[in-house]
């Protein structure tokens, strides 16, 4: 279960604080109901930070670390956060709608009740990241790697992995399955006996086999 702002062990120091500057760091801050259009925020580090209900729109996070962060309703919408780091961070139902988060690092991180749409993860490198009853749409994993990373719960259709290297990677308990691309990158992943015939069609067009009844 996800957890709530009052659960984190930071909790009673976090400050309020109303905007993002274009540089520095930040310590037990608190971002909340923020609605940023277009920031410049580079290379920045965020440690046991939490953010709520609030609203990015374009701009640039770049090279920016979150260490021990907590992200409740919050949404990021045609974002750049490549080259970020992310550790032990948590999102609660936030939603990523065309961000660009190539390159970026995920380690020990949870997404819980999240939508993704468009999402680029090229080249990205995942260990122990969960996806809990979240919505996957079009995402692109090519030339990612992937380790330890789950998706209990969740809808994925669309998944882009041409040249992603998994391990570790169990997908059973996903409620839907579709892989848009890279089929073959699949080793390394865990998958039912029902998904595997779902994705029968998809394995037999990426390897040229015409299936066809007498």
């Amino acid at each position: 279960m996800p957890r709530e702002l009052t659960d984190l062990p930071f909790a009673r120091f976090l400050e309020t604080r109303e905007g993002i500057e274009s540089e520095g760091a930040y310590d037990c801050a608190h971002f909340e109901g923020l609605s940023l259009d277009d920031p410049q925020v580079r290379g920045v580090v965020f440690t046991e930070c939490a953010f709520t209900a609030s609203t990015v729109t374009g701009g640039a996070f770049r090279y920016s670390r979150f260490n021990d962060v907590w992200l409740q309703s919050t949404r990021w919408i045609r974002s750049d956060l490549s080259e970020t780091n992310w550790m032990d961070a948590e999102f609660v139902m936030a939603a990523l709608s065309g961000v660009e988060a190539f390159g970026s690092t995920l380690r020990r991180v949870s997404f819980h009740n999240c939508k993704f749409d468009s999402v680029n993860l090229r080249g990205a490198t995942l260990i122990d990241v969960s996806f809990v009853d979240c919505v996957l749409r079009d995402v692109d994993i090519m030339d990612a790697k992937l380790t330890g990373v789950s998706f209990p719960g969740s809808e994925v259709s669309g998944l882009m992995l041409r040249n992603a290297k998994l391990k570790n990677v169990d997908l059973r308990e996903a409620r839907s399955l579709g892989i848009a691309s890279g089929v073959e990158s699949l080793s390394g992943a865990t998958v039912t006996n029902m998904q595997l015939l779902e994705l029968a069609p998809v394995f037999a067009a990426a390897f040229g086999i015409t299936v066809k009844d007498l």
